[in-house]
Protein backbone atom coordinates (compact mmCIF):
# COMPACT_ATOMS: atom_id res chain seq x y z
CA UNK A 1 0.00 0.00 0.00
CA UNK A 2 1.21 3.50 -0.77
CA UNK A 3 2.02 5.93 1.98
CA UNK A 4 1.09 9.53 2.52
CA UNK A 5 3.64 11.42 4.58
CA UNK A 6 3.57 15.06 3.40
CA UNK A 7 2.17 16.61 6.57
CA UNK A 8 3.14 20.21 5.76
CA UNK A 9 0.97 22.35 8.08
CA UNK A 10 -1.65 24.56 6.44
CA UNK A 11 -0.70 23.50 2.90
CA UNK A 12 -2.88 21.62 0.41
CA UNK A 13 -1.89 18.06 1.15
CA UNK A 14 -4.13 15.78 -0.93
CA UNK A 15 -6.63 16.40 -3.73
CA UNK A 16 -9.50 14.07 -4.58
CA UNK A 17 -11.01 14.25 -8.06
CA UNK A 18 -14.56 12.95 -8.52
CA UNK A 19 -14.97 10.81 -11.64
CA UNK A 20 -17.85 8.94 -13.23
CA UNK A 21 -15.72 6.12 -14.71
CA UNK A 22 -12.71 5.11 -12.61
CA UNK A 23 -11.00 3.05 -15.33
CA UNK A 24 -11.43 5.79 -17.94
CA UNK A 25 -10.10 8.42 -15.52
CA UNK A 26 -7.04 6.32 -14.73
CA UNK A 27 -6.41 5.81 -18.45
CA UNK A 28 -6.81 9.56 -19.15
CA UNK A 29 -4.57 10.84 -16.35
CA UNK A 30 -2.05 8.04 -16.91
CA UNK A 31 -1.79 8.85 -20.62
CA UNK A 32 -1.91 12.65 -20.31
CA UNK A 33 0.40 13.07 -17.31
CA UNK A 34 2.12 9.74 -16.68
CA UNK A 35 0.40 9.29 -13.33
CA UNK A 36 0.21 5.85 -11.76
CA UNK A 37 -2.37 4.66 -9.25
CA UNK A 38 -2.89 2.53 -6.18
CA UNK A 39 -6.16 0.61 -6.37
CA UNK A 40 -8.32 0.64 -3.26
CA UNK A 41 -11.20 -1.30 -4.80
CA UNK A 42 -13.84 -0.47 -7.40
CA UNK A 43 -14.56 3.07 -6.18
CA UNK A 44 -11.19 4.66 -5.34
CA UNK A 45 -7.64 4.91 -6.68
CA UNK A 46 -4.76 6.80 -5.08
CA UNK A 47 -2.78 9.13 -7.38
CA UNK A 48 0.99 8.69 -7.46
CA UNK A 49 2.43 11.50 -9.57
CA UNK A 50 5.87 11.69 -11.10
CA UNK A 51 6.91 14.10 -8.33
CA UNK A 52 6.14 11.59 -5.58
CA UNK A 53 8.96 9.25 -4.57
CA UNK A 54 8.53 5.76 -3.18
CA UNK A 55 4.86 5.46 -4.13
CA UNK A 56 3.71 8.37 -1.99
CA UNK A 57 0.28 9.68 -2.98
CA UNK A 58 -0.72 13.23 -3.85
CA UNK A 59 -4.45 12.61 -4.19
CA UNK A 60 -7.10 10.22 -5.34
CA UNK A 61 -9.82 9.48 -7.88
CA UNK A 62 -13.17 8.77 -6.28
CA UNK A 63 -16.12 7.23 -8.14
CA UNK A 64 -19.36 9.25 -8.10
CA UNK A 65 -22.60 9.06 -10.07
CA UNK A 66 -22.38 12.66 -11.31
CA UNK A 67 -19.62 15.27 -11.36
CA UNK A 68 -20.76 18.69 -10.17
CA UNK A 69 -19.06 21.68 -11.77
CA UNK A 70 -17.48 24.38 -9.65
CA UNK A 71 -15.62 24.26 -6.38
CA UNK A 72 -11.87 24.62 -6.03
CA UNK A 73 -9.90 24.92 -9.25
CA UNK A 74 -6.87 22.63 -9.52
CA UNK A 75 -3.85 23.91 -11.45
CA UNK A 76 -1.00 21.66 -12.54
CA UNK A 77 2.46 22.93 -13.47
CA UNK A 78 4.23 21.98 -16.72
CA UNK A 79 7.69 22.70 -18.09
CA UNK A 80 6.22 22.25 -21.62
CA UNK A 81 2.76 23.80 -21.84
CA UNK A 82 2.22 23.05 -25.54
CA UNK A 83 3.38 19.44 -25.13
CA UNK A 84 1.07 18.98 -22.13
CA UNK A 85 -1.85 20.44 -24.08
CA UNK A 86 -1.18 17.98 -26.93
CA UNK A 87 -0.99 15.06 -24.46
CA UNK A 88 -4.30 16.05 -22.84
CA UNK A 89 -6.09 16.27 -26.19
CA UNK A 90 -4.54 12.99 -27.34
CA UNK A 91 -5.71 11.30 -24.12
CA UNK A 92 -9.32 12.45 -24.67
CA UNK A 93 -9.42 15.75 -22.77
CA UNK A 94 -10.97 18.94 -24.14
CA UNK A 95 -9.31 22.34 -23.94
CA UNK A 96 -11.91 24.85 -22.71
CA UNK A 97 -9.86 28.06 -22.44
CA UNK A 98 -6.51 29.17 -23.81
CA UNK A 99 -3.64 28.89 -23.84
CA UNK A 100 -3.40 32.49 -22.72
CA UNK A 101 -0.85 34.77 -21.09
CA UNK A 102 -1.15 35.78 -17.44
CA UNK A 103 1.28 37.64 -15.16
CA UNK A 104 3.10 34.40 -14.19
CA UNK A 105 3.44 32.97 -17.71
CA UNK A 106 0.91 31.02 -19.81
CA UNK A 107 -1.93 28.65 -18.95
CA UNK A 108 -4.96 26.82 -20.28
CA UNK A 109 -8.01 25.04 -18.85
CA UNK A 110 -9.30 21.61 -19.87
CA UNK A 111 -11.97 19.10 -18.98
CA UNK A 112 -11.30 15.41 -18.35
CA UNK A 113 -13.63 12.66 -19.65
CA UNK A 114 -15.82 12.99 -16.50
CA UNK A 115 -16.28 16.74 -17.05
CA UNK A 116 -13.90 18.02 -14.34
CA UNK A 117 -12.22 21.29 -15.27
CA UNK A 118 -8.56 21.68 -14.35
CA UNK A 119 -5.80 23.99 -15.54
CA UNK A 120 -2.15 23.78 -16.49
CA UNK A 121 0.32 26.64 -16.25
CA UNK A 122 3.92 27.28 -17.24
CA UNK A 123 6.37 30.10 -16.75
CA UNK A 124 6.98 30.17 -20.53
Amino acid sequence: MATHDHRIPLTIDYVEISVTDLAAAQAFYGTAFGWSFTSYGDEYAGIRTSAEADGEEAGGLTLVEEVVAGGPFVLLYSDDLDGTLAAIVSAGGTVTNGPYEFPGGRRFHFTDPSGNELGVWSEQ
